[in-house]
């Protein structure tokens, strides 16, 4: 029956997803595709922290944009900001073991960030600060907007 199982998630992952599930709940854990659903759950992890991540680098790009062009500086830039803020404190509250590791990966999110905020408006990359100008409470902070 592992095989079986194997063989289903080279070929149809949503067929095996259903099998697997169904084994689950009725509880055939000697039928079930064991590595593959512990490699399946840590992928998910891994999905969960690359989304708290980008949102952090599309905020912090975004604050970066607002310090470094005020004269350029538009509602639509703080919607985004405020809409980061919101998705990424969402994602936090059903993950919150990941805060942690946003504080770790917040100086490479801001390496990121400043990629971005580059392409979209022009400014060389050497014209950002090197160290990040805010924190991450600040960044999350509902208020905050860099001068």
């Amino acid at each position: 029956m592992v095989k079986r199982t194997q063989q289903e998630y080279e070929k149809d992952f949503y067929a095996w997803t259903i099998h697997n599930a169904q084994l689950l709940r009725k509880r055939k854990l000697s039928e079930i595709d064991i590595d593959n659903i512990a490699e399946e759950i840590e992928s998910m992890g891994k999905s969960e922290k690359r989304e708290l991540v980008n949102r952090l680098i599309i905020l912090m790009a975004h604050l970066l944009k607002w310090k470094l062009q005020s004269a350029r500086r538009s509602k639509s830039w703080e919607l985004t900001i405020k809409n980061q803020r919101v998705d990424f404190k969402d994602l936090l509250e059903e993950s919150p073991s990941l805060k942690k590791e946003m504080e770790e990966k917040f100086k490479h999110a801001y390496a990121r960030a400043i990629g971005v905020a580059a392409e979209q408006t022009g400014i060389d990359e050497e014209t950002f600060p090197k160290k990040p100008p805010f924190t991450l409470k600040e960044c999350l902070k509902a208020s905050y907007l860099p001068d």
